[in-house]
């Protein structure tokens, strides 16, 4: 294998497909980038068994043919190459010689043979919509995704889409975010993408309105944006009936200024760490919200103004989970909702439910 292309284009390529290449493995080539040279076109492939990216740049192919190449060594060598352009050549032994301008190095490459196959999504359910959509959705859903694996469905973020309406749902059983959007096109589909997919592919989609695609099959789900494609495996099981944990009536209604609660949140939550955990008291009355909190370390007494309607309230929270919920709102001013002080505290826009954040609440010794 034989071929030329541009450095930086190489660069850019090399960075966003390593991050789907596994670690520690018991197979050396699933440590590796899959190069593919046809035609007119270089392939990268990273693979995990779980998700793989691919991407095609533009190459002068001299001659055709594959190989796989150490993802982590790969990726700290053209970053660091001096020219423009980069050449590569492979023998048959897999020795692979890069040279760009006076530099040159030689790796020992892993025969192609020996990388899995990729699945592909051929006959799947398909939807378009904006990348800086589907960003916003990820970014106001992903941050309430279980961290263990003691229940892996909620590992995963939901996808919902029915009656041309795209709802995204991620819950880890203290939490839950919901962001939904009306978006072109018919049909209708269930399924659940793993959080550690949607993180990667929040890194490659753009805050432009350029149209991305995804296809959905039975086992897994293809993401096109921007020349990478995503394929990722779906997580089987079921999802957690959240409707159920929503509160459908409220007590009390408040509206504040978003940035006004977060600084006031992440002021009292400077006298708690992991090991003093204390809950965030937060007490709705009248104009204003107490906010209080008391640890071995010392306490605090903020108070913000606000707008409220209906009764007083008294609750305790995670500060951490609401400081998620809070910046990820991306409004000037919120709606919480209070059904009483062991109901899940309900963060929305001012009008409407674009998005829809519980938070559970932390039971206090008086409650």
């Amino acid at each position: 294998m034989q071929f030329t292309c541009q450095t930086q284009a190489l660069v850019d390529a090399v960075s966003n497909v390593q991050r789907a290449v596994s670690g520690k493995t018991t197979l050396a080539a699933l440590e590796g980038i899959l190069f593919e040279a046809m035609e007119d076109k270089l392939t990268l492939t990273g693979y995990d068994l779980e998700m793989g990216i691919t991407t095609n740049i533009g190459a002068e192919i001299q001659r055709e043919g594959k190989i796989v190449l150490p993802a982590k060594m790969l990726g700290d060598l053209v970053r660091k190459l001096p020219g423009e352009e980069v050449s590569f050549s492979v023998d048959g032994k897999g020795n692979t010689v890069i040279v760009s301008d006076a530099t040159e190095f030689t790796i020992m490459g892993i025969d192609a043979a020996d990388y899995p196959e990729i699945p592909t999504v051929n006959d799947g359910v398909g939807l378009t919509l904006p990348q800086n959509l589907l960003r916003s959705m990820i970014r106001q859903t992903l941050f309430a995704v279980a961290q263990t694996t003691v229940r892996p469905i909620q590992t995963g973020v939901l996808f919902e889409w029915k009656d041309r309406q795209l709802r995204l749902v991620a819950v880890d059983g203290s939490r839950l975010a919901m962001r939904s959007e009306m978006i072109e096109g018919s049909g209708e589909m269930k399924f659940v993408v793993p959080g550690k997919t949607l993180g990667e592919a929040l890194k490659l989609l753009s805050e432009e309105d350029s149209r991305m695609s995804m296809a959905v099959g039975r086992r897994h789900v293809m993401m096109d944006i921007g020349g990478y494609v995503v394929i990722s495996r779906l997580l089987e099981g079921e999802f957690l009936p959240y409707q159920r944990a929503i509160p459908q009536n409220a007590s009390t209604v408040v509206r504040v200024n978003t940035r006004a609660f977060i600084d006031s949140v992440d002021r009292a939550a400077l006298v708690t760490n992991d090991r003093l955990k204390a809950p965030l008291v937060c007490s709705f009355m009248e104009d204003k919200v107490q906010i209080y909190c008391s640890t071995s370390v010392g306490r605090v007494n903020d108070v913000l103004p606000a707008k409220i309607e209906g009764k007083k309230e008294e609750m305790g929270f995670n500060s951490r989970f609401l400081l998620d919920a809070l910046r990820n709102a991306e409004v000037d001013e919120v709606r919480v909702e209070l059904a009483g002080p062991l109901q899940p505290m309900k963060i929305l826009p001012t009008s409407g439910e674009n998005f829809l954040f519980l938070v559970l609440p932390v039971r206090l010794k008086n409650t």
